[in-house]
C-alpha cells in the first residue's frame, strides 16, 4: 500500500491537475492500493475508486465517489462533498410510492425522490446541488415532478465556463451554477437584482432523514 498525505497541497492549479493524471497512471501501472488523504473534494473524487468521508474522527460514509455525491448518507456528507443547498422541511404526502411532497420554508410545496420510503409527518433535510437547478427569466414549461420557485438574483460571479448565482427566495439564499454552452447566443445574460425562475426535477433532489447529521 502506498500512503499519500496531501501530496499535491503546495502545487499550483495546473500542475496539480497534471499530477493527478500522473498519479492515476502510476496507480494503474504499479497495481497496488493507494491510501490518499486530502481536504480537496475534487482530488478525492477524481482519483478514488472508493471514498471515505471522515467526521470528528469517525467514518461518516464509504462508497463510490458518484454514490457519495449523489446519495449522501448524512447532512454532513452532503454539505462537505461539493456544494449543495440544504433546507429543512416536512414530508406531507407520498406520491405513487416513489416521490414525496414536502413543505419547505421559503419554497412552499415541492416534490422529491423518495428512495427511503419516508412517511408523511417526518422532518427531513432537503438537498439540491447548484448545478442541477435551472435559472431563467421565464417560468419553465409545466411537466410532472418539475419544481419551480421565483427569486431575485442577489449576487453573481462569472467564472468563464460557468456563472455562479446567489438567488434570494423568500429569505433563503440558493446557490445556482449555470454551465455556459453558447453563452451570448442562448440568452441575454442575467443581471444582478433581476427576478428569475429556478427549476429542478424531483429526481435531482435528495432527502436525508432528520437525525443523520
Amino acid at each position: 500500500m502506498l500512503l499519500l498525505d496531501e501530496p499535491l497541497a503546495a502545487l499550483d492549479l495546473k500542475l496539480r491537475q497534471r499530477m493527478l493524471l500522473e498519479l492515476d497512471r502510476i496507480h494503474d501501472e504499479v497495481g497496488i492500493t493507494f491510501l490518499y488523504v486530502t481536504h480537496d473534494q475534487g482530488e478525492a473524487m477524481s482519483l478514488s475508486d472508493r471514498l471515505a468521508v471522515m467526521e470528528k474522527g469517525r467514518i461518516a460514509q464509504v462508497g463510490k465517489p458518484a454514490e457519495i455525491y449523489e446519495a449522501p448518507a448524512t447532512r454532513f456528507v452532503a454539505d462537505f462533498i461539493g456544494d449543495t443547498n440544504i433546507v429543512d422541511g416536512k414530508v406531507t404526502q407520498v406520491i405513487d410510492g416513489n416521490y414525496s411532497q414536502l413543505l419547505l420554508p421559503g419554497f412552499g410545496s415541492v416534490v422529491a425522490w423518495n428512495d427511503k420510503k419516508i412517511q408523511p409527518g417526518e422532518v427531513v433535510h432537503f438537498s439540491i446541488r447548484p448545478e442541477k437547478i435551472g435559472v431563467s427569466r421565464e417560468p419553465p414549461p409545466e411537466e410532472p415532478q418539475r419544481n419551480k420557485v421565483q427569486g431575485r438574483i442577489e449576487d453573481l460571479i462569472y467564472l468563464g465556463a460557468q456563472t455562479r448565482y446567489r438567488v434570494e427566495v423568500d429569505g433563503l439564499i440558493i446557490n445556482v451554477l449555470q454551465q455556459h454552452n453558447r453563452f451570448l447566443l442562448d440568452q441575454k445574460p442575467l443581471q444582478w437584482n433581476e427576478t428569475v425562475w429556478l427549476n429542478w426535477h424531483a429526481d435531482d433532489s435528495y432527502m436525508i432523514q432528520e437525525g443523520t447529521v
